[in-house]
């Protein structure tokens, strides 16, 4: 069973920041809220999703999971305006869901949730950096970093308490660095990884430029990105494994 309403706008959010990594997930409708956990068919991306049963109008589940097309629901969200509601309700004998927006109606069949992507374990890293820092600086950091490579290094530089990004071009370098003041929190470990900018070109779609966003660094371990959604109601975590530079 599962009936909800919703913003039309918490739904897309949620849902962008999952489908930047897959086309296809798994939904647990629980009974306090929905999740979603998914990885990108190469393993190298990860994403984390649950949102409230609080940031819905109303919602009732009872412990099911379902199958979805990512790109169909978002596209069918999409066609209602930011204030509107999205109603959701399963039909269990169908195995469909019937989705309404003010007079509009669509039934989206769901994919078996056998068929799909099994889910990943999320590893408990205990990472030594840790940085709090606001979404438009990443989106900044990753913008000057693709102007001149496709790799990205994220390390924290413990004795002078910064933050650093770099890329490094086959002729240009860019390098942009945070100290603490500059930062809303960081407790600063020696930490640098490299990362696929493309994936976090990707990632940093989802990141709210306006928000807060926590990031766990190591040595060339995968980095944690985790930031909030639909007011605190819901949160996001994205792993991305490092690529290891051989010596």
């Amino acid at each position: 069973m599962f009936k909800a309403i919703v913003s039309a706008e918490t739904l897309r959010t949620a849902l962008d920041s999952v489908s930047v990594l897959v086309d296809e997930c798994k939904i647990h409708l629980n009974e306090d809220g929905f999740a979603i956990r998914a990885v990108d068919p190469a393993n190298v991306g990860m994403v984390d999703l649950t949102l409230d049963a609080s940031a819905f109008e109303s919602y009732e589940a009872d412990g099911g999971v379902i199958g979805v097309n990512l790109s169909r629901l978002e596209n069918i969200a999409g066609m209602a305006s930011s204030g509107q509601l999205v109603q959701l309700e399963l039909d269990e004998e169908t195995r469909k869901l019937h989705i309404q927006i003010e007079g509009l109606e669509y039934t989206l069949a769901l994919i078996d949730p056998d068929s799909i992507r099994q889910e990943p374990d999320i590893p408990n890293l205990d990472l030594p950096a840790q940085i709090v820092i606001e979404g438009r600086d990443i989106d900044r950091a990753v913008k000057a970093a693709d102007m001149v490579s496709d790799h990205i290094a994220l390390g924290v530089e413990e004795a002078d308490e910064l933050f650093y990004v770099s890329a490094e071009g086959d002729t240009d370098d860019v390098r942009l660095e945070l100290p603490r003041e500059d930062l809303i929190d960081l407790s600063a470990g020696q930490a640098r990884s490299l990362f696929s900018l493309d994936y976090l070109k990707d990632m940093n779609k989802a990141i709210p430029k306006d928000g807060e966003v926590t990031i766990d660094l190591g040595e060339e371990f995968p980095v944690k990105l985790h930031f909030e959604l639909a007011e605190g109601q819901g949160s996001v975590t994205y792993m991305l494994a490092p690529r290891i530079q051989s010596d």
